[in-house]
């Protein structure tokens, strides 16, 4: 018979479980962190937030500089996919010798070209200019209107320029939202939307009406100076402790 030799201590192995990398946990649990949808505003909150704002900023300005509604209306055309700083160097010369829609037809397209070189998209710009003064004069009396779909009619003209002229020039309780008021609304949970006009439209229908005069320009001002889009600074944040952003730093 032969013999069964058993070797002496002999232990079964288990496969073991390769760890996760520390980075992908790390990148695992803020992903989680991010997807959790955040608390909705209370409207208590809201009113205090923008309490805030009235109180540190009561009467907020726009930066476009202009003379007029016509005015401010070009400065609006001219500042798409431009800085206001930029916009408003170009401005105090062409403004200084066409402040009307008149004034514009007769400088011509290329003189304005001339006057706004500096800034992008100048060519279309121009073109824009002289046709938007041309249709004022043809059909609405060299007056711009006071009506988003009038102005949204007018070459170069989309619904966030016809917001901010409303706003500005006519006192409206419109929201006009730029990249800024896009970035807070979504950021901090006050409104979040996939399109300017989805975010425009939950602001609108969260914002108390006693604020709706400035709101716009209180949320610019506060995506440009201080809910910058790489380095929020929220240590000197005015609504830091309402924000939902998971990822403030205070």
């Amino acid at each position: 018979m032969a013999k069964i030799i058993r070797a002496s201590g002999a232990k079964t192995s288990v496969p073991s479980v390769p760890k996760k990398p520390a980075k992908k946990v790390a990148k695992a649990v803020s992903k989680a962190k991010k997807s959790r949808k955040p608390k909705p505003w209370t409207p208590a909150e809201i009113h205090e937030a923008f309490s805030r704002f009235r109180k540190a900023n009561p009467e907020p300005k726009g930066e476009l500089e202009h003379l007029n509604p016509y005015t401010l209306l070009v400065a609006v055309v001219l500042s798409a996919q431009a800085t206001d700083a930029g916009v408003n160097k170009a401005t105090r010369a062409l403004f200084a010798v066409a402040d009307t829609p008149e004034k514009m037809l007769a400088l011509g397209e290329n003189k304005v070209r001339d006057y706004i070189r500096t800034i992008g998209l100048y060519r279309n710009k121009a073109k824009n200019v002289i046709a938007l003064s041309q249709k004022l004069i043809d059909e609405f009396g060299g007056q711009v209107p006071r009506t988003r779909a009038e102005i949204e009619s007018l070459p170069g003209a989309g619904r966030k320029t016809a917001n901010v002229v409303l706003n500005m020039a006519y006192g409206e309780h419109t929201m006009a939202v730029d990249t800024h008021v896009f970035r807070v609304g979504n950021r901090t949970g006050l409104a979040s939307g996939n399109t300017p006009l989805e975010v425009e439209l939950g602001l609108e229908k969260v914002i108390p009406p006693e604020f709706m005069r400035h709101a716009h320009h209180w949320l610019i001002l506060h995506g440009r100076y201080t809910c910058l889009a790489r380095k929020p600074r929220c240590e000197v944040c005015l609504i830091n402790d309402l924000c939902r952003w998971p990822e403030k730093t205070v």
